[in-house]
This record gives C-alpha cells, structure tokens and sequence, in this order.
C-alpha cells in the first residue's frame, strides 16, 4: 500500500485524546495511527483525563492482553461494563454544560461497537471528532504499511512508505529525534507549535490537558475557535 502526501505526522492511538493531538492532525496530509507497536500500560491508549469538581478524574478503559502484544492486538474487558461507567462519569460532570446533549448523544452512538480492538475504538472517536470539526486529513493505520522496523527507524520507514516531505513531530520526541536522520531522507522535521488556551470550563481554575470531551463539551465542535487561538507556523 502506497499513498502520496507532503505532511506526515505519526502517533499512537489515544482514547479520547486532548486538544492537541487534533491539532496535530489537522497540520497534516497524512495521520498515521501508530498501531503496530507494543501496547504500554504507560501510555494512553486507553485512558484519559476529564474535569471534575475535586480535579482531574481518570477513565480508563480495562483491558483483555497478554504482554508483549501490539495496540492492535489488545481488546477492551467488555464484562467489566466499563463503558455504562464512563458515560455515567461524563454525564454527571457535564451535564450543566452548554453542549452537553449533542456531545453526550454522540458519544453514547460511538460507544455501541462492542467487537473493536482499543487501537479500532481509538481510531473511531478520533475521526469522528474531526468531521465534526471538518478537518478532512486522510487516515493510516502503520500496521497497514508492513513496516518492521523500530524505533526511530520506524518513523522514517513510514515516512518513505508515503512519500513524506514534512514530518510534523510532537514536540516530546525533540529530545530523541536525530534531525540528520530526516535530512538524510529527505525529509523535514517540523514540530507541532500547539498553543493551549483558555476556554470556558467548570469547576473552577482553567485546566489544559484534559481530554477533548471538556472542550466539546464547553464549546461545541467549534474548530475556528482552536485556530484563532494558534499563531501561524
């Protein structure tokens, strides 16, 4: 499988990622759900953050997984009804908030599919959210392009695979990422310049990194509001 495309970012699935991370996607003429790696209990696969009046509250989704397998090799513990717990934890700390019913009935439809893997559930949410919000970037699974290296490697094998130009990077990987590496493929390295900002929330003091449901659910899915608040990169 082969596509073509000038902007590449790469990052693994995340549940009910933050802001961020859209943002991220929304640079990019490619986003590619980094599946093919080893699941990490460290990682956010299947967890995140909402607001809550006593902080921030965890959701984190429990897990079928022998270790060593792939994220998407790893499958959700349907028996724990831990799906029926997350939609009663959001309801009862967004219910007074402005976009509560559309939010809230939207995610109760995408959590209906009970056979996905976490990678699959991820994936689901995360293109939803962006037609909402409009942003029309294509979508790859790494586990699709039958790359088997590691590491950075990886990264730039994916980068070749699709005819990357742009690498457009988290701003964590600044740390391990050898930019000679990408010049040598003839590739750009770019990070991400995200600029979180204050939008209205509950309970009280503004917090940044909560999931994207706090946004959502505050604001709408209003992506012109996101992009008024970034400077041009």
């Amino acid at each position: 499988m082969t596509q073509s495309g000038n902007i590449v970012s790469i990052h693994q699935p995340n549940y009910i990622p933050w802001l961020g991370y859209f943002y991220k996607i929304a640079q990019s003429d490619i986003f590619v759900f980094l599946d093919d790696v080893q699941f990490s209990n460290q990682g956010m696969q299947n967890y995140h953050y909402i607001k809550t009046p006593q902080g921030p509250f965890r959701l984190k989704i429990p897990v079928q997984k022998v270790f060593g397998e792939n994220i998407n090799q790893v499958f959700p513990n349907n028996d724990l009804d831990w799906k029926l717990k997350h939609l009663k934890t959001v309801e009862g700390n967004y219910k007074r908030s402005k976009h509560f019913e559309e939010v809230f009935n939207d995610l109760k439809q995408l959590f209906i599919p009970d056979n996905a893997s976490i990678a699959e559930f991820d994936r689901s949410i995360v293109e939803f959210v962006c037609r909402k919000f409009g942003i029309s970037t294509k979508f790859v699974n790494s586990s699709e392009l039958n790359i088997h290296s590691s590491r950075e490697e990886k990264i730039l094998d994916i980068c070749d695979a699709l005819d990357c130009k742009v690498y457009y990077s988290g701003t964590g990987a600044r740390a391990y990422q050898n930019e000679d590496n990408f010049v040598h493929r003839g590739i750009e390295l770019r990070y991400s310049k995200f600029q979180p900002f204050e939008y209205p929330q509950l309970w009280g003091a503004f917090q940044e990194n909560v999931t994207i449901i706090d946004y959502l659910m505050n604001c709408g899915y209003d992506w012109a509001n996101v992009i008024q608040h970034q400077t041009k990169e």
